[in-house]
Order: C-alpha cells, then sequence, then structure tokens
C-alpha cells in the first residue's frame, strides 16, 4: 500500500492498493463512511486493465492512515463474523438433515396395499 498525502494535512490522503479490485475496495469504503470521524471516503480504479485501487479518506481531524488501519481491522472482523455464522449454519444445516434421513429411515413402512 501506498499513502499520497501531505505531511501538513495527515488528515486527507490517498492509498493506493495493489492487486484488488472492486470487491475490497466498496467493502472498505463502507467500513471507513461507517466511522463518525471520517467527512469523505471514495475510491477509483483507474484504469480497468491494472489491478490497483485508489481510496481516497478525508477526517475531522484524526490521521487518515490510522482510519484506514481502524477500518482494515474492522472489515476484517466483519468477515471473521459472516464465515463463522455461515460455517454454523451450513452444521446446523447438516445435522438436522442427518436426523431427517434417522427418523424417516427408522419410520415404519406402510404396507397395508
Amino acid at each position: 500500500m501506498m499513502e499520497q498525502g501531505s505531511h501538513q494535512n495527515p488528515s486527507a490522503s490517498t492509498f493506493s492498493i495493489a492487486e484488488e479490485d472492486h470487491t475490497m475496495a466498496n467493502s472498505l469504503r463502507f467500513v471507513i463512511n461507517k466511522d463518525p470521524r471520517v467527512t469523505f471516503c471514495g475510491y477509483n480504479i483507474p484504469h480497468p486493465s491494472e489491478a490497483i485501487v485508489n481510496i481516497r479518506v478525508q477526517t475531522t481531524g484524526d490521521h487518515a492512515s490510522e482510519v484506514l488501519k481502524d477500518s482494515c481491522h474492522k472489515l476484517i472482523s466483519l468477515c471473521e463474523h459472516v464465515r463463522n455464522t455461515f460455517d454454523d449454519a451450513v452444521e446446523e444445516f447438516k445435522q438436522q438433515k442427518k436426523a431427517q434421513q434417522k427418523k424417516a429411515s427408522s419410520a415404519p413402512m406402510d404396507t397395508s396395499e
């Protein structure tokens, strides 16, 4: 990651992130914009054939790099939560399916015909 900002105004910087695309950039933009210290956050991809994302962060006075770092940690936590919730739901589904199959195999067969 490369920061393009001013030493006189650390509350506004643009960060260039290599090997990323809209998926990560839009997710990070969303998390950054939820931070009350942020006045503006946006991103662009300079050219579709290059895997580079530019994220602009402007804050109310805090260092933009700190806000970006905090937001990256929040995004990681959010992704971990989604993954854990998904894994739990898959495991619960498997257990329910196994219980249904066990119940179906142990039920007496109707041979009244």
